[in-house]
């Protein structure tokens, strides 16, 4: 239902007020994605990115088991904002906090009470900006906080291509959605579900609909068939092989992990007061409503897409909780109606108005008994510690064998094969690995042994590092505080013009 016949200083109003709740939250976010925020694996990320700033090829320079537009996009803004992990943390508390106004708007603008489209509005800016998903994994230098901002904008883009039944609109709605899959397979199964949502809604124009649809969706991919044309079997096997073959490889716990994980919201306060919210609205939006249809569908459309992006993280293995945050934004605007259908049974869902305040309240309290619990035992300023330690015992054009974050702190040029370290463990035949960018730890080692690298730092335990012998291969060490450590001094020393390992 559209806001037709609206007082236009009403809905400036409430415009405003939504303004100030997605301020607070986005100063929330900025907040922590400078202070706190960080996620071992955003570690590959970056530096795929700094590489591609610097001129480097995925799949075809380094291995790079990903698609590849987030990193195109980070790579792009850092022309801009420079090579900074807080700069990178900045934009996606940005972009979160913008997947979050774009979803709250909808309710501002389309709830069919239209006394509840602030109060519902501020619901969802509520459960979304404080559910602690969001707040650790949508300001890291990841692809989520970027996919979350596509994912709801081609959501929208869906709403209004089926009211106004224009192809161009439709095309949009695909170019969104397959951008997000483009920036990372997890959210795939938005396509299918907005297209044939889409299709559903708009029968006179199936077959139009469908190409502007497919149009749209197939740009964001370009650059992939780009590489794909330049050496498709590498790119195959970084986009289909890697993912269906070797993200177990040497993990034998992966199944019971995954269980773990499914049943985890349970002891996730905001993540269970999100879910049963939006289960509560949606149903009552089905069975107790007696809204018009055309008021239903975009609700119906947000319990597709949770669903279908539900499904496939539920079932990639292993998954991960921090793969849950891109169903959020589409439980987030059900919740509202959750909301309201709680204040029905008080007798009048408007008068309900003070459940958004004991929300906030209730959603405040679980985010400070959360967010702490799942703080990692390493921050960036570890890394920025462990960064300086390397360059300070590292000779000009020394060649180093490092974490990824460590590459990316230094700038200094990773050993080949270490672009993705989760790939070292893959055991290949080294003629079929080293077109591949891929280089096994015990092949590594070797390298250490050899005298190749003048520096090796590792986050690793003490465990790994026993077996790597680094103790045994360097003269000096040094244990840093956050547990990892530095080895400089190799027994056996190449000369600088033999240990050319990185690019």
């Amino acid at each position: 239902m559209g806001t037709a016949g609206a007082n236009p200083i009403d809905r400036k109003g409430s415009f405003s007020l939504l303004g100030g709740v997605v301020g607070l939250v986005c100063a929330v976010l900025v907040v922590y994605s400078q202070t706190a925020a960080f996620h071992w694996d955003e570690g590959f990320h970056l530096l795929a990115a700094q590489l591609i700033h610097r001129g480097r090829r995925p799949y075809l320079d380094f291995c790079f088991p990903q698609t590849p537009l987030n990193a195109y996009w980070t790579a792009g803004w850092m022309r801009l904002i420079g090579e900074s992990w807080r700069a990178v943390h900045a934009l996606a508390a940005a972009a979160t906090a913008g997947t979050i106004l774009v979803a709250a708007d909808f309710i501002r603008t389309r709830f069919p009470d239209p006394q509840w489209r602030t109060p519902g509005a501020a619901t969802t800016a509520l459960v979304l900006g404080w559910n602690v998903a969001i707040i650790e994994f949508g300001t890291i230098g990841q692809p989520y906080a970027f996919c979350l901002l596509l994912l709801v904008c081609a959501f929208r883009a869906a709403v209004v291509a089926v009211e106004r039944q224009g192809l161009l609109r439709i095309a949009l709605a695909g170019l969104l959605a397959g951008a997000a899959a483009a920036s990372s397979l997890l959210t795939a199964a938005s396509v299918p579900v907005l297209l044939i949502w889409i299709l559903y809604h708009a029968p006179g124009k199936r077959w139009a609909g469908c190409s502007s649809f497919a149009g749209g969706a197939a740009i964001p991919w370009l650059p992939v068939v780009w590489l794909f044309s330049r050496a498709p079997r590498i790119v195959f096997f970084n986009l289909v092989q890697y993912q269906l073959l070797y993200r177990r490889t040497n993990w034998e716990d992966a199944t019971p992990h995954d269980l773990e994980v499914l049943t985890s919201w349970w002891n996730s306060p905001t993540a269970l007061l999100l879910g049963v919210l939006a289960i509560t609205g949606l149903w009552c939006i089905a069975k107790r409503s007696g809204w018009k249809a055309s008021s239903r569908s975009g609700f119906y459309l947000c319990g597709w897409l949770a669903l279908g992006i539900g499904v496939e993280v539920g079932t990639t293995h292993p998954t991960f909780p921090s793969y849950w945050v891109l169903v959020t934004p589409f439980l987030g605007m059900p919740a509202a109606a959750g909301l309201y259908a709680a204040g029905a049974l008080l007798g009048n869902p408007v008068r309900a108005r003070w459940l958004v305040p004991a929300l906030a309240v209730l959603m405040a309290v679980g985010l400070a008994t959360s967010l702490p619990e799942r703080h990692s035992r390493l921050d960036w300023r570890d890394m920025e510690r462990l960064a300086r330690k390397v360059n300070e015992v590292t000779p000009a054009g020394g060649a180093i064998w490092a974490d990824e974050q460590v590459y990316f702190l230094t700038g200094r040029p990773p050993a080949e094969g270490t672009e993705f370290s989760y790939a070292e463990v893959i055991d290949l035949p080294e003629d079929v690995s080293l077109p591949l960018h891929i280089v096994s730890d015990i092949a590594l080692d070797d390298q250490a042994a050899a005298g190749v690298f003048q520096t090796v730092s590792t986050c690793e335990d003490e465990e790994v590092v026993g077996k790597l012998r680094l103790p045994s291969l360097f003269r000096r060490q040094q244990v840093m505080e956050s547990g990892c450590r530095v080895f400089w001094e190799p027994v056996n020393s190449l000369r600088p013009d033999q240990a050319s390992v990185g690019r």
